[in-house]
């Protein structure tokens, strides 16, 4: 198996850190010339200068009118898509440049709530949190309880240690102990079908799913041979290859779980936010803001056109 293609611009220095903490100590940049800040250091607000859509504000319930604000719940560990900037405390990535976006469309302040990835969703359904951006699949069970506006499409991938000591391949974990996210697609449908069709048919042992809580426990416990391998998103596994490559490689291609990977803001069921939140949605995706940060975090290939309501 060869690895995956580097993240395609230039990544700052962050190195994944092999803590149980969040992101955010300092590392040496690798910016391009002329670069004053590395990306992690970098705390602008993409929206700053951005105009309201009076259309998507039109929508809005006259109560978040009077709020002003919007409260978005994310898991702050998944870089480069969700993640701290080095003064640990702004949230930096795709997904909050995306949040950002969205509320500067509907002329709101926006509040962040950083949460586990497992909470995210009984904290919108009990009223904690108005939505989420934080690279969530639409799913059967998930549609129950929430609206999802779709925003981005990425994929999932296998990461193991550098040079691949135990042979793992896509078609090939049977037996093996592989990390996933709690609450994650990984884990509630992707892994087990890989098992099923990979293993288990084949009268092979099954995949031993391990759930950790998020992307960087689960490559801590792999470079301490805890686990024998990851699978997660591919920006985040392929943003570690990229920050520690004699550490991690990314196995290419992506996994193939016989689904799309389209990623969806979640709001809660019937919410009368929804109408104003998919307009906003589109507005931005309609922006050159929205190309600006998929290339930022490279992540140019991922993007989408239509803002659907599934």
């Amino acid at each position: 198996m060869k690895t995956i293609n580097k993240v395609q611009t230039a990544a700052a220095g962050l190195a994944v850190l092999l803590t149980l903490s969040a992101c955010g100590g300092a590392a040496s940049s690798t910016s391009a010339p002329g670069e004053t800040k590395s990306k992690t250091s970098d705390t602008a607000d993409i929206s700053e200068g951005v105009q309201p859509d009076a259309s998507a504000v039109a929508l809005l319930p006259e109560s978040f009118k009077s709020k002003g604000e919007l409260t978005v719940a994310m898991d702050l560990h998944y870089p480069p898509t969700t993640f701290l900037a080095d003064d640990n405390t702004t949230p930096i990535g795709v997904n909050p440049d995306i949040a950002r976006l969205v509320a500067k469309k509907l002329d709101l302040k926006l509040k962040f709530e950083n949460t586990q990835f497992d909470t995210i969703i009984p904290g919108i359904d009990g009223g904690r949190y108005d939505f989420t951006v934080t690279t969530m699949s639409p799913t059967e069970e998930r549609l129950k309880v929430l609206d999802m506006v779709t925003y981005l499409n990425s994929g999932i991938s296998v990461a193991v240690v550098h040079g691949n000591p135990l042979n793992i391949s896509n078609d090939e974990m049977c037996g093996k102990n592989i990390a996933v996210t709690k609450g994650s697609n990984a884990q509630l449908k992707h892994m087990p079908n890989v098992s099923k069709w990979t293993c288990e048919e084949k009268g092979k042992p099954a995949i031993n799913i391990i759930t950790l809580p998020n992307v960087q426990e689960s490559l801590t416990q792999l470079v301490s041979k805890r686990v024998d391998g990851v699978v997660d998103a591919t920006p985040s596994l392929a943003w570690a290859s990229e920050q520690q490559p004699n550490t991690f490689e990314v196995l290419a291609p992506q996994l193939d779980t016989r689904t799309d990977h389209i990623n969806a803001m979640g709001l809660k069921k019937g919410s009368a936010l929804t109408p104003a939140l998919q307009a906003a949605t589109q507005s931005v995706l309609d922006s050159p803001e929205y190309k600006e940060s998929l290339d930022k975090w490279g992540l140019g290939g991922a993007g989408i056109t239509t803002a659907n309501l599934k």
